[in-house]
């Protein structure tokens, strides 16, 4: 299947309370990390492995996004203005995306699951598959991988299993004494929910359109409960931006031309 025929639905409406110093002023996917917001590090991931129609479930400061989206030529290339006749002629375009984005405002204060629902009403369309992911993940995954592997196992729904990274150094003793250190090692049996799902339509049953229908919640876990969830494992990169401290390391990551999630 061409991925550039599934929609991908991105969750933007969240009010991204743990990240206050930034979202006071605006939505989390619009933080910046380096030059580009996080929703564009997450777009040209997913374009990069050959997904192109997007549609962005927005909520909060929903404006700043259309407004990103309305002025993307602009923001990212030269232009000249003719003031006389109030014309406006764009020189070069950064990057060159052949994305098709619509920008859909599912409510100020609905939850994950209803934002998907009332976007997938609207704008799904015919689609048999579509894509599920967050406003603020970063992956090196292999979607088009993931993609044949949701095909290939037959169920309703799949998620990328990220690995729990660990927060704290690892400490082996004997006695008193100190055997063996690690600086945060990774969990190696140890999944979480890393977003970045596919769906079949039949996934529309399990959501509602109610504010109140959380994705993670009565949707996922029916799914699980009814044999219908897998997961696709993915034991690299993969890393969310919850916090200012987040947002600074993988802005650093970025400028230092390393960034593990930059795949293009």
């Amino acid at each position: 299947m061409d991925p550039a025929q599934i929609p991908v639905f991105v969750l933007c409406g969240g009010f991204g309370t743990r990240l206050k110093e930034e979202t006071e002023l605006r939505p989390k996917p619009m933080v910046p990390v380096g030059n580009h917001p996080i929703l564009w590090h997450i777009l040209r991931t997913y374009s990069h492995h050959g997904f192109k129609r997007f549609v962005l479930c927005l909520g909060y400061k929903a404006e700043v996004i259309k407004s990103y989206f309305l002025s993307y030529a602009s923001l990212n290339s030269d232009f000249t203005v003719n003031l006389e006749r109030n014309e406006v002629t764009v020189h070069s375009v950064d990057h060159h995306l052949d994305w098709d984005v619509t920008l859909a405002y599912t409510g100020d204060g609905a939850m994950t699951g209803a934002r998907v629902a009332r976007a997938a009403e609207r704008y799904l369309g015919d689609a048999e598959l579509f894509a599920v992911t967050y406003g603020d993940g970063l992956t090196n995954a292999d979607l088009q991988a993931e993609l044949d592997f949701h095909l290939g196992h037959g169920k309703i729904g799949t998620l990328l299993g990220a690995r729990l990274p660990s927060r704290f150094g690892e400490v082996e003793v004997s006695g008193a004494q100190v055997t063996r250190f690690q600086e945060k090692p990774d969990a190696v049996d140890s999944y979480i929910n890393g977003g970045y799902f596919l769906f079949r339509r039949a996934f529309l049953e399990y959501l509602s359109a109610d504010e109140s229908c959380v994705l993670e919640r009565k949707p996922l876990v029916r799914l699980a409960e009814a044999g219908q969830l897998c997961m696709y494992r993915h034991p690299g990169y993969w890393a969310c931006m919850d916090t200012q401290r987040d947002r600074e390391q993988l802005t650093a990551l970025w400028e230092s031309g390393e960034a593990p999630w930059k795949v293009w």
